[in-house]
């Protein structure tokens, strides 16, 4: 069976005016107007860029995200006004290696401020199996290039994990990454950047103690959910995720792999098989049924919808903190 995610994103609210003034590639003065009314135009390429975006940018942007709701990121193909969009933008703020056309797009694009989230931090690499025993696959972590001092784009690894933003530290440091990118961008409004940034980041450093308090004891580290996901976040809280499926979400489990994670399951005394609210369910419950699981939803926050177990990227991780503990038995 083939597992696919639906990530879909928070709608953003107003339509982008008609007529904006086109950004010269050579020009950091027009890129700062942005639009008619004065905002930085930024365009994000899923949600967890478009909440950094409208977090840091505040007041000052406007944002809009590639990404609709409902639509599966690894498949997305832009269409021509979105390709306008981004061609017309201040500052375009993505992750590499996440979507294939968007990164084509943006290679193509004239725009002088792109911002690859992937430059802002390190990568690593996770297999379908990933946490704190797993040496083997961390011996392997190589850092990706960053940013250079004049903001050029460096190749990130291929194949690592791109799911950074589940790590409140490494999405801290793309936070601060990308209020210097904003900074650059619109340097009139730098200070105010800097700030949002800072409260930003703190929020992150908050919500790291609750995780690393939250977990610290309990009565198992092992976890089984859908698709790795959550290295990073095995990684940080000393835990270890099984994954059903591999990182990329469109690959099928094996017999070989589900009698694995049976095996897992009974020695390492795992009690919940997590699932995503939005991607099928159907392999996830009949794994946890076999082994007698129960099943629960770990978000990867790819998108917020009214079906997420929160409004935004805060409440949805502690939600997820949450899930975790009651399955880990965490004390």
């Amino acid at each position: 069976m083939n597992v696919r995610r639906l990530i879909p994103t928070t709608a953003v609210a107003g339509a982008v005016a008609l007529g904006l003034v086109a950004v010269s590639a050579c020009s950091s003065s027009g890129a700062a107007e942005g639009g008619s009314d004065g905002k930085l135009k930024v365009v994000a390429s899923f949600y967890p860029m478009q909440y950094l975006a409208e977090q840091i940018g505040g007041a000052n942007v406007s944002v809009t995200t590639l990404t609709k709701p409902g639509v599966e990121p690894h498949d997305l193909e832009l269409k021509p006004r979105q390709t306008a969009e981004l061609n017309d933008s201040g500052l375009i703020l993505y992750l590499k290696g996440v979507q294939p056309a968007v990164d084509d797009a943006i290679a193509e694009s004239g725009v002088e401020h792109k911002v690859d989230a992937t430059t802002l931090t390190t990568l690593e690499n996770h297999g379908t199996g990933a946490g704190h025993d797993h040496g083997h696959e961390e011996s392997g972590h190589e850092e990706a290039a960053h940013e250079d001092e004049h903001g050029q784009e460096g190749e990130s690894e291929a194949g690592a994990d791109p799911h950074i933003w589940l790590d409140p530290v490494k999405y801290a440091e793309v936070a601060k990454g990308v209020g210097k990118a904003l900074g650059k961008a619109d340097p009139d409004h730098a200070a105010d950047y800097t700030k949002n940034a800072d409260a930003l980041v703190s929020k992150l450093n908050g919500l790291n103690t609750d995780f690393e308090q939250g977990l610290k004891n309990s009565s198992t580290k092992t976890f089984i959910t859908t698709h790795s996901a959550f290295g990073y976040l095995a990684e940080r809280y000393g835990l270890d995720q099984e994954g059903i499926a591999g990182v990329d979400p469109e690959s099928e489990p094996s017999p070989a792999r589900i009698k694995e994670l049976q095996t897992i399951a009974k020695k390492e005394k795992v009690t919940t098989v997590f699932f995503e609210t939005l991607a099928s369910d159907r392999t996830a419950k009949t794994l946890a049924a076999d082994a007698g699981l129960r099943t629960d939803v770990l978000d990867p926050l790819e998108g917020i919808t009214d079906r997420s177990k929160g409004d935004d990227y805060m409440e949805v991780m502690r939600s997820n903190l949450a899930a975790l503990q009651k399955a880990l038995g965490a004390k």
